[in-house]
């Protein structure tokens, strides 16, 4: 079913064939389509037409997917999937880290890419509009933490920190209930949505990515707690 509102999507691959299936397939479903050969292509574009998600293929001549991905990130949290080959899990894992929001293998089939932008869209529309059903118009507070899902802002002892849409929603659903365990396919649920498969490995990369950004502010924070073989948690009742 075709968008009611047109989102516009940036496509970064060296492959001919594959921009152009993925972006007819696209346009069928209603989204604004914008195409890069490069890294390089890619950041003189969106810097001067900035795009509400982009699909990035790694390996690439110029500037490769995860530079393109540092670059992009010093000034925006748009939501980024990566595209990769089977032997690139070292790169699946490097992206993560860096803030990418999602991976797909190639081959893969049209329509998971389609329900996978469809998902991480649809959490971006649901922060700007502050009306998740878990959520209320107001910040929540956790002792030094703040998050405001209508502005998609959120403070560590009134520092700012840059969360992605992913980011951002596995900390609220950790946060919303602390001390409250939550298993991975939880955490799946609250960032993905029901029905998208994402592998284990992409949460606890993306809580190691959570760590770190808090930690860059606070070496001391500690509040997000592993449960090996369980899941995790957010614990607000340590010495802050």
């Amino acid at each position: 079913m075709p968008n009611s509102s047109i989102n516009s999507i940036a496509l970064v691959d060296d492959d001919h064939n594959i921009l152009t299936s993925i972006s007819i397939a696209l346009q069928s479903e209603g989204y604004s389509v914008d195409t890069y050969v490069d890294g390089a292509d890619a950041l003189r574009g969106l810097s001067q037409k900035p795009a509400d998600l982009a699909v990035v293929d790694i390996k690439m001549p110029r500037m490769d997917g995860l530079e393109l991905l540092e670059k992009v990130r010093r000034k925006s949290a748009m939501p980024v999937i990566f595209l990769t080959s089977k032997d690139d899990e070292i790169d699946e894992m490097m992206g993560l880290r860096m803030g990418a929001d999602d991976y797909i293998k190639k081959p893969f089939s049209q329509k998971l890419l389609i329900e996978r932008i469809r998902a991480l869209l649809r959490r971006c529309e649901l922060d700007k509009e502050g009306n998740r059903d878990n959520s209320t118009d107001n910040p929540i507070f956790r002792g030094n933490l703040m998050m405001d899902q209508s502005r998609h802002q959120c403070t560590w002892k009134d520092s700012p920190l840059d969360l992605t849409v992913t980011e951002f929603l596995l900390l609220m659903s950790l946060a919303y209930l602390p001390g409250h365990v939550k298993n991975r396919d939880q955490l799946i649920d609250a960032a993905y949505g029901e029905n998208i498969y994402v592998d284990d490995r992409t949460i606890d990369s993306h809580i190691k990515r959570i760590r770190k950004k808090f930690r860059a502010v606070d070496p001391s924070f500690s509040h997000i707690e592993t449960l090996y073989g369980v899941g995790y948690r957010y614990s607000d009742s340590k010495s802050e």
